[in-house]
């Protein structure tokens, strides 16, 4: 998507405004539609070839996307997916101005097994480590469900490899009484010998997780939360909470969107996504 084409949105924009500035009271927002003679490009993932990065003694799978020489963010996917899940229109228009690596976290898809049982914070060191790998000293990053998980790790541990940082579906904690119906999944998963072996690691993982709240008022990286008012797994209210601990962030409700709603409205989710990137915050 060209730059150009989010003059269309100037209303969303001055409301996001209001976040760059610190401002904590959220915006909520119906999905609205780009100018149609807009021309979107889903991505392929056939055409984008599975490539290795050899990380923390596993190797990381990732696919390329975008033109070389823009800025990179860093996909992280959530809980039993890996990189083929993102919708491709919703990569395809951050692929217009930026560089995109998804990759699949560490017994999932094309990636390598691990021994042992991992966590959320090793997850944060294996997105802290592929950054370097790639030949970056830091990326933006957009990540949902329990990688917003992932994310809180890496800004807490790792703040400078993050440039900006979007949290989509985000929670702090699997454990606390807002997701009482993620924890029940993520037990049913860890239990369930049927599913992949990645994926119960997973489940484990996010139900032993102690949580970032205690951390969250302590990154000062610029953020923004996407949540969805229909979210009943990681609900509009955590995304509140995450906001309001981290000074500056940005707090964007879409109105009737389920939980990772970027596969239910990739066009609207990727415009307000650029909107946050390009959007210089420096102090003027």
């Amino acid at each position: 998507m060209k730059k150009t084409a989010l003059t269309a949105l100037t209303l969303l924009l001055a409301l996001c405004i209001l976040f760059a500035c610190g401002c904590t009271a959220p915006v909520t927002t119906e999905p609205t539609a780009l100018p149609t003679e807009t021309v979107i490009q889903p991505v392929s993932f056939d055409d984008a070839p599975v490539q290795y990065s050899d990380v923390n003694g596993i190797t990381l799978a990732y696919r390329e996307f975008g033109t070389e020489n823009t800025e990179p963010l860093l996909m992280i996917i959530g809980f039993g997916s890996t990189m083929e899940h993102w919708n491709t229109t919703f990569v395809g228009i951050l692929a217009e101005n930026y560089h995109i690596y998804a990759y699949d976290h560490r017994d999932m898809g094309e990636s390598s097994e691990s021994d042992t049982q991992f966590t959320i914070p090793q997850l944060a060191d294996d997105a802290a480590g592929l950054i370097t790998a790639l030949g970056y000293e830091s990326m933006n990053t957009y990540s949902v469900s329990m990688g917003s998980s992932v994310t809180q790790e890496l800004l807490i541990a790792h703040p400078e490899k993050v440039r900006k940082a979007i949290l989509s579906s985000a929670s702090y904690s699997a454990s606390i009484p807002e997701t009482e119906k993620l924890h029940g999944l993520l037990e049913e998963s860890a239990e369930n010998t049927d599913v992949p072996e990645g994926v119960r690691k997973e489940a484990v993982a996010n139900l032993e997780w102690e949580g970032a709240y205690d951390g969250l008022s302590g990154i000062t990286n610029n953020v923004m939360l996407i949540t969805g008012t229909a979210d009943d797994i990681t609900p509009q209210s955590v995304a509140v909470d995450i906001a309001g601990q981290i000074n500056g962030s940005w707090l964007v409700r879409f109105k009737g969107i389920p939980h990772a709603g970027s596969s239910y409205a990739p066009v609207e989710y990727g415009t307000i996504v650029t909107t946050f990137l390009e959007m210089d915050e420096s102090p003027a």
